[in-house]
């Protein structure tokens, strides 16, 4: 927010320099992003008025004035087309120095002298662009008046960067406080009247969505004169806080905004219908803007209506066909109260940003309405005329902010400050900020107070924002600096779990990449990968492509895939860890998953000429290697299933301790397709919290004994899983099994059809002795016997 010092000062002028006021605002916790002067340096610009002017006799667009500085009059020639007798304008006389060291010196132009300058508003440093002509003042200016003078440029321009929980500061009236409380400096607020009413014109309002608009007070004024000038005192103000003058009465309900720090604004009363009616938007109505641009409203957007539209977007911005123009005879002002959630996101929904939008979604002091009617008929009516009626209001008190009392101990304020403060410094320093204290006996004679919260500080509702309070403004400079104490512990890592950057090391040594997606997707993206699940929606997306939280990290894999795809880079291998959202019932939970995704050739080009796809097996070997570095690879199995967005005959779900715990398998054919990639996809992922817990390494002595193994080629049905037969094995096995390795899988010519052969090798070995022949062929024949029995499995001739 930006503001004159001359403004502030007006209401509070603490005995500081420009350089103290800002450095005490900023460690209040107002922090000053700027500060500079309103207009550069110069001298010898008096207030000029011209007398007479008549065409140049050798040139068409120049002229010849006579310009008087109240003393003497002066020949000047001037090429601003808006120069005419008895108008008042800045005047520089021979000898003045403007900003940029530009020296006025008697000239001659086309054969005529001229001894001076009349200067435009950016020829004195008040505009950043060419004005198209000379700057006129009002006519009552005093001629002759030094013009750094009549327009008090010897002053300061503060931006002030407030945090989102100060929108009580968005006005001259809530910085005065804070500058009264940081300086002890009285605060003198200008002093007006309630106006008295003329007429007795009231104008109908009704509160059709009164969660999101408790109040709201209105005014009518007739017999406006909206072609009056604003005052220039008015117009500088405006202009220093960045706000440019409109019409008298737009300038004065930007005035009392930034003043008080309540949006306002004025209807022309005479194109309003029926009444106003403060609902929610009908979903797709139209409204043209006061900018000129046309909106199509959804049905969560707080309009301002009468019986036949709507009027303004509640909080944003009024509507072009309500506004006050120069026509405009009759006006309503309006002062509304509106809740900040309600009016939250809705600027930014319409690509608006308005200052009434930025103080809305702040907040705004809940019983502010009626004395800024008041404050803005007054000033209207000074400038414009007028008969005003008298103030309506229409609250629901059910709805309307409570005022709040919260408890304060001292001894809080102590421990959290560091610093012992007297009680009567607490109530001084409580006080001056507005809060209103009343001691209470507490416990064990400590002192305490009940602390009513006045209704602009909406930010304070515990005792810890008490204690913040007392330290801002007793100065954190001035609190001591002390070293916490505290009892830390070292937080326990199980022996057993790997840590998940050891996992993502693994598969960058295979050749991966790591990525890292939104959390957020599509919601059609979401529909062709996790049908069955419904997502969680985003309250305030970002865009419609990005409004549900993922199921699942297979959607952004699959189009980071794409995205690399796209640009010729055909063998990609990616993984990721992130979070996935699934409600639960009534509870939406957060799960860390880990998840990889491939395409393309099984090794980079290359001179050998081995450019063989990747497959399944490959990814799945990818996905074992995790196991076999957590130490629990003998853990998982995989057991054929499907999914959506997998192929049926490529997909297997990750089991561990009997839970499925993961997904693998290849991208489904018709999925690919909607996502537009031509190229084969394979995917896992897998639940991270399950993937990082292993076992504690043990240490087992090698066996200095041989292996013996024997070798089985076993004719099975088709479907048959490889991991059923292992199962077999394994149990049948014995205690000396070190090793089960598949090394052959064959179908076709000598075997029949509908079947398929599996060449296995079984492992023995004892730690302390050589096994006999005899106890290794009892086993591999009881291996045998279970096969054939459970599988129907026979030995291969």
């Amino acid at each position: 927010m930006k503001f004159s010092e001359q403004w502030l000062r007006s209401w509070v002028n603490p005995e500081a320099s420009t350089e103290e006021l800002v450095s005490k605002i900023t460690m209040a916790g107002l922090e000053v992003d700027e500060y500079e002067a309103v207009a550069p340096e110069f001298t010898g610009v008096v207030v000029g008025e011209i007398v007479a002017c008549e065409q140049h006799p050798n040139a068409d667009k120049l002229r010849v004035t006579k310009v008087t500085n109240g003393s003497e009059e002066f020949q000047v020639v001037c090429g601003a087309p808006n120069a005419r007798v008895g108008i008042k304008i800045p005047f520089a006389m021979v000898g003045a120095v403007l900003p940029g060291n530009f020296k006025i010196k008697k000239a001659k132009l086309r054969g005529v002298e001229s001894f001076g300058m009349l200067c435009g508003d950016d020829e004195i440093g008040l505009a950043s662009e060419r004005a198209d002509g000379i700057m006129e003042l009002p006519l009552d200016a005093p001629v002759g008046a030094d013009i750094r003078e009549y327009l008090q440029l010897d002053d300061t321009i503060i931006d002030v960067d407030l945090t989102p929980n100060r929108g009580d500061c968005l006005g001259i009236a809530g910085l005065a406080r804070e500058v009264s409380a940081n300086f002890l400096t009285e605060v003198k607020a200008p002093e007006f009247q309630d106006v008295v009413a003329e007429i007795d014109d009231e104008f109908p309002v009704e509160l059709d969505a009164p969660e999101a608009c408790p109040r709201f007070v209105g005014r009518v004024i007739r017999d406006v004169n909206v072609q009056a000038a604003t005052p220039m005192w008015m117009v500088e103000r405006l202009r220093r806080s960045g706000v440019r003058s409109i019409d008298p009465v737009v300038d004065v309900t930007n005035y009392v905004m930034l003043e008080l720090g309540q949006p306002m604004h004025g209807y022309d009363l005479d194109r309003l219908s029926g009444a106003i009616h403060v609902r929610m938007a009908e979903q797709g109505e139209k409204l043209l803007m006061l900018d000129g641009t046309e909106q199509e409203l959804n049905s969560k957007t707080l309009v301002i209506a009468d019986e036949e539209k709507a009027l303004g977007i509640a909080g944003v911005m009024g509507g072009e066909y309500s506004g006050v123009n120069a026509d405009a005879k009759n006006i309503f002002l309006e002062a509304a109260f509106f809740d900040k959630i309600a009016i939250a996101g809705k600027a930014r929904v319409y690509g608006l940003h308005t200052d009434a939008s930025h103080r809305f979604e702040r907040g705004v002091d809940y019983q502010l309405q009626s004395k800024a009617i008041e404050r803005a008929t007054q000033l209207i009516i000074e400038i414009c005329g007028g008969k005003p009626g008298p103030v309506s209001e229409v609250a629901c008190e059910e709805t309307l902010p409570k005022a709040t009392t919260v408890k304060l101990r001292q001894q809080k304020v102590t421990d959290l400050l560091g610093l012992e403060i007297p009680c009567e410094r607490i109530e001084a320093l409580l006080s001056c900020l507005g809060l209103e204290l009343t001691a209470t006996d507490g416990s064990d004679g400590e002192a305490e107070w009940d602390v009513a919260v006045p209704s602009w500080r909406f930010d304070i509702s515990i005792q810890e924002d008490l204690v913040e309070e007392v330290g801002r403004i007793f100065g954190y400079n001035n609190l001591p600096n002390t070293i916490p104490v505290a009892e830390l512990r070292l937080k326990p890592i199980p022996e057993a779990n790997v840590d998940l950057m050891e996992l993502r090391r693994v598969l960058v040594a295979r050749g991966y990449r790591e990525a890292i997606n939104f959390s957020f997707i599509d919601p059609k993206l979401h529909k062709l990968f996790d049908p069955e699940c419904e997502p969680e929606h985003l309250a305030n997306p970002i865009s419609q492509d990005m409004s549900v939280m993922r199921t699942s990290l297979m959607p952004g894999l699959v189009s980071t895939i794409r995205h690399n795809l796209n640009r010729q880079q055909s063998r990609v291998r990616l993984f990721e860890s992130g979070q996935i959202f699934l409600r639960k019932g009534d509870k939406l939970t957060q799960d860390l998953w880990f998840g990889g995704a491939v395409c393309g050739t099984r090794h980079p080009e290359s001179w050998h000429g081995n450019n063989a796809d990747v497959d399944f097996f490959d990814l799945k070997d990818d996905l074992e290697a995790l196991f076999k570095r957590v130490g629990n690879a003998d853990q998982y199995s995989f057991r054929a299933a499907k999914r959506p967005c997998l192929h049926p005959g490529q997909c297997a779900e990750i089991v561990r301790d009997g839970n499925v715990v993961g997904v693998i398998g290849a991208l489904h054919p018709k999925v690919a397709k909607e996502v537009d990639i031509d190229s084969s996809v394979f995917l896992f992922e897998i639940s991270a919290d399950v993937l990082t817990a292993g076992e504690v390494t043990s240490f087992q002595a090698l066996s200095k004994f041989p292996e013996v193994r024997r070798d089985m080629a076993l004719v099975l049905d088709q479907a048959t899983a490889a991991a059923d037969v292992e199962a077999i094995i394994r149990s049948k096995a014995g205690e000396w099994l070190r090793d089960i390795r598949l090394f052959d899988v064959y179908s076709g010519k000598g075997v029949e059809e509908g079947k398929k052969s599996l060449a296995l090798g079984v492992t023995w070995r004892h730690a302390e002795r050589t096994l006999q022949d005899e106890e290794v062929n009892e086993l591999f024949a009881s291996i045998i016997d279970a096969l054939s029995a459970e599988l129907g499995a026979t030995l291969r001739q």
